[in-house]
């Protein structure tokens, strides 16, 4: 059940959605990194995040109707999926990694798939999305020539380490 916001504003209902930095980074995380699982994220944080932190915003991020969570049954580990409404959130995190590429200090091993994704644009943004739907709600793989957005993100991820 997605919970309600403070006001009616749609600017606030986002923010109160995933405008938090930890949620924002989970998000990424799952969307870019392909994390799914709970220690991944909790492993693979750049930015260190503590493993209560991380149990907190998958919760508020599963009630927002972000990521879905897979119930594993008993001495399993739970999945976490992307949602329509979080993979729809491409071109947001595309102008914010673009943004901070102008007016933040980055270093070239994190900055070069907000680079990529700047140079696609639109046409690769939606291809990425098409990608993503694929891997989390199931959808057929799209037609393509050549390597996907995922591929090429990875490519230039590990051409820059």
């Amino acid at each position: 059940m997605v919970e309600s916001a403070r006001s009616g504003c749609p600017i606030n209902a986002a923010v109160e959605a995933f405008g938090d930095g930890w949620s924002l980074l989970v998000l990424r995380d799952v969307m870019f990194g392909n994390r799914r699982y709970f220690r991944e994220l909790l492993a693979g944080s750049e930015e260190k995040i503590a493993s209560n932190i991380l149990a907190d915003r998958l919760k508020r991020l599963v009630n927002a109707g972000l990521l879905t969570r897979e119930d594993a049954g008993p001495g399993r580990r739970a999945a976490y999926s992307l949602t329509e409404a979080s993979i729809r959130l491409v071109p947001v995190f595309a102008q914010l990694g673009e943004w901070g590429l102008h007016h933040r200090p980055t270093t070239r091993r994190l900055r070069v798939r907000a680079e990529l994704l700047a140079a696609g644009g639109p046409d690769l943004w939606n291809e990425f999305m098409a990608e993503l739907r694929t891997l989390h709600l199931g959808e057929p793989a799209p037609e393509r020539d050549g390597p996907g957005v995922m591929e090429r993100l990875a490519q230039a991820y590990e051409a820059a380490l």
